[in-house]
């Protein structure tokens, strides 16, 4: 079986790939398992010199492959070669931070009591398409430099950057075997969660393939973190500055071509203020220009495979048959989807109530706060929120009613190496990043000395 990259704007195959076979995939396995005898026991600063290694040379081949990212997936270049330099600093965070955030914990106890941290094996991570470089780096860096060790089917069309991420780790003086992309198909998953040198599972994805996989690490008990799909909820409430709302809404839905569990989805605005905050949102979403990913002036690229435009479009049709207006856009032309900004959605229409992974925004116009709140927590999904008020107090007590992983006030939904980053709900369960996150794949170890 052979695995093909093809660049979504022109259609041009790429480069193909090979399957590995069951042999192979067990050679891969036995490497792993000799790579992390030897890993562990490295000291917290052999591993630092090179992560920062790694940093470096990701920021010194930053064009490249930014280009190599909008080749595979579509998205403009400034944005291919962000997330590379974003993937860089996450390797320096986790250099820098990795050994104060595992140092031995002590209890208030007669006797002598703390706990220890232990790197626990291999991490297989099943890793998506939207953000290749950044999605990998958010894992591997923190597990890596733990101890353990990592295999990582990555998504069919992005190989190419499964392949050069390998190839930065090997460069950086990595051990062959700390850091495996593996070209799997979906039936060689369960035998890659089965081997007893993988002790953790991490999926970035959508809910049924975290439902398949969370099934499968259950079966085998090992320990698993998802973070699934979203609907992001961007609420709006009478005091919002408007004009700054809606400048990063526009920013929120349309990034990566609005290919993120984290774009803002659902523009819950009150009614008070909801016609002038659309009529600003249709501007800013409107001069947006779709088109070539590697041309100056465009602000973002096609979507990433056919399937997907072609499901945006049933989407976003049925959505208007249902009675949502459709106000900017609409139009798509093979993987190439124009900013689209519809109005009058409920509860009810298909936009609302699945996950729209696209440039589809969609207007949700609530009586006040209490009902903005109520309509934002009515999705299964919850993974991240924002609320637009100036009163911060206020924010803050709203925040807290939310259900999601993550609540933004009168900001941009990011994630960032510092913060826990996961969901609730159908969006998945466990934290990425901070000291949280690098926890994730440990042994905690008790540690009793009478």
């Amino acid at each position: 079986m052979i695995f093909k990259s093809i660049n979504p704007f022109t259609q041009a195959v790429l480069a193909e790939h090979e399957v590995l076979t069951n042999a192979q995939l067990t050679q891969k396995l036995q490497l792993s398992e000799s790579a992390f005898k030897n890993w562990r026991i490295t000291t917290f600063q052999e591993r630092a010199d090179k992560m920062k290694k790694l940093a470096d040379i990701l920021r010194a081949n930053k064009d490249e492959l930014g280009l190599l990212i909008s080749n595979e997936m579509g998205k403009i270049l400034p944005e291919g070669i962000a997330e590379v330099e974003k993937s860089a600093g996450n390797c320096d965070f986790y250099a820098d931070n990795a050994e104060k955030m595992l140092k031995d914990e002590y209890y208030d106890t007669p006797f002598k009591s703390m706990s220890v941290y232990d790197p626990s094996g291999a991490v297989f991570a099943i890793m998506p398409w939207n953000y290749p470089f950044w999605q990998v780096l958010r894992y591997a860096a923190p597990a890596i430099m733990a101890g353990n060790v990592t295999l990582l089917k990555h998504a069919p069309n992005v190989i190419g950057c499964a392949k050069a991420i390998e190839n930065a780790f090997l460069e950086a003086g990595f051990p062959e075997g700390v850091f495996q992309q593996i070209n799997i198909d979906i039936p060689q998953v369960e035998s890659v969660i089965a081997a007893d040198i993988v002790h953790g599972i991490t999926l970035t994805g959508s809910e049924m393939a975290g439902s398949s996989v969370a099934a499968l690490a259950g079966k085998h008990i090992k320990k698993s973190v998802m973070e699934l799909g979203g609907s992001d909820a961007f609420i709006v409430l009478n005091d919002a500055d408007l004009e700054k709302a809606a400048t990063v809404a526009t920013q929120s839905r349309m990034l990566n071509a609005g290919q993120a569990c984290i774009c803002a989805k659902r523009f819950i605005v009150t009614e008070k203020v909801a016609d002038e905050f659309a009529a600003l949102f249709a501007n800013k979403v409107g001069a947006l220009q779709q088109g070539n990913p590697l041309q100056n002036g465009i602000h973002m690229g096609p979507l990433a495979r056919i399937d997907l435009a072609e499901k945006l479009s049933y989407q976003l049709e049925h959505s208007v048959k249902q009675g949502a207006k459709m106000v900017v856009g609409g139009e798509r032309d093979h993987c190439n989807f124009q900013p689209t900004l519809i109005d009058f959605v409920d509860t009810n229409n298909i936009a609302f109530q699945e996950e729209t992974f696209g440039p589809l925004a969609t207007i949700i116009r609530a009586k006040d706060e209490n009902d903005a709140i109520a309509i934002a927590n009515n999705h299964r999904y919850g993974l991240a929120s924002a609320i637009w008020t100036e009163d911060r107090e206020r924010a803050y007590t709203l925040a807290r009613r939310i259900e999601a992983g993550n609540v933004f006030v009168n900001s941009l939904v990011r994630s960032d190496s510092r913060i826990p980053f996961g969901g609730t709900k159908k969006s998945g369960y466990g934290r990425e990043l901070s000291e949280i996150g690098i926890k994730e794949f440990m042994n905690m170890k008790s540690v009793i000395i009478e």
